[in-house]
C-alpha cells in the first residue's frame, strides 16, 4: 500500500510540476511578445507591429492605414524603455502590467511615462496584442468578468516636474 501511495505522490508532484512549467512558459511567451512589440514600436518598425494585432483588428484596419496612423504620431514622442510587471494568463487571454518611459518632443519637451496594462489574446498559437483596440479590450473584459487576480486599470500618464512624477490629466472637452 505504501508503494501505491508513494507512486501516487510522485505522479501528483510530476503533474503539478508540469502544470507549473506550462504556466511559466505561457508567462514567458507573453513577456516576450510584449517586449517584441515594444522594440518594434521603439524602432518605429510599424509594418512589423501590424502582425502582432489580433485578426479582428487586422480585418477592421488595413496595414497601410495602421502604419500611416503610427507614423503621424511618431514626431510627438520618443520611447526609451519599458518595465514589465505582473503577468496574468488564463487560457488564451493575458494581461500584463507595464510602464513605458519616454519623452514628449512636440509641442513641449518633457520626460514622461505611461502606466498601462497590455491585453493579449492567443490566436493560432501566437500571442496578439489588443491593447490599442478598444473594441477587442471591451470584448475581452465583457467575456471575462471574473478575470481574477488582476485589477483592470485605465492607463495613467505622468510627466516629470522638478524631479517628481506628476499625473497628467488632459483637459476635458466641452461641447456646445
Amino acid at each position: 500500500m505504501k508503494k501505491y501511495v508513494r507512486n501516487f505522490l510522485v505522479l501528483a508532484v510530476a503533474f503539478i510540476s508540469a502544470a507549473a512549467v506550462v504556466k511559466a512558459s505561457d508567462q514567458s511567451d507573453v513577456r516576450s511578445t510584449v517586449q517584441s512589440v515594444f522594440e518594434q514600436l521603439k524602432s518605429r518598425n510599424y509594418d512589423a507591429l501590424y502582425d502582432f494585432l489580433p485578426g479582428a483588428s487586422r480585418k477592421r484596419m488595413s496595414r497601410d492605414r495602421f502604419v500611416s496612423a503610427l507614423q503621424r504620431a511618431q514626431d510627438f514622442y520618443q520611447l526609451d524603455r519599458m518595465d514589465i510587471g505582473a503577468v496574468k494568463v488564463t487560457g488564451d487571454l493575458a494581461v500584463v502590467d507595464t510602464v513605458l518611459y519616454g519623452r514628449v518632443v512636440t509641442p513641449v519637451q518633457a520626460e514622461g511615462k505611461i502606466v498601462v496594462q497590455q491585453y493579449l489574446l492567443r490566436e493560432d498559437g501566437k500571442w496578439r496584442v489588443a491593447t490599442g483596440d478598444q473594441s477587442s479590450v471591451k470584448k475581452f473584459l465583457a467575456d471575462n468578468p471574473g478575470f481574477k487576480g488582476f485589477k483592470i486599470r485605465s492607463p495613467r500618464i505622468y510627466v516629470k516636474q522638478n524631479g517628481t512624477w506628476v499625473e497628467f490629466n488632459a483637459p476635458s472637452r466641452r461641447t456646445k
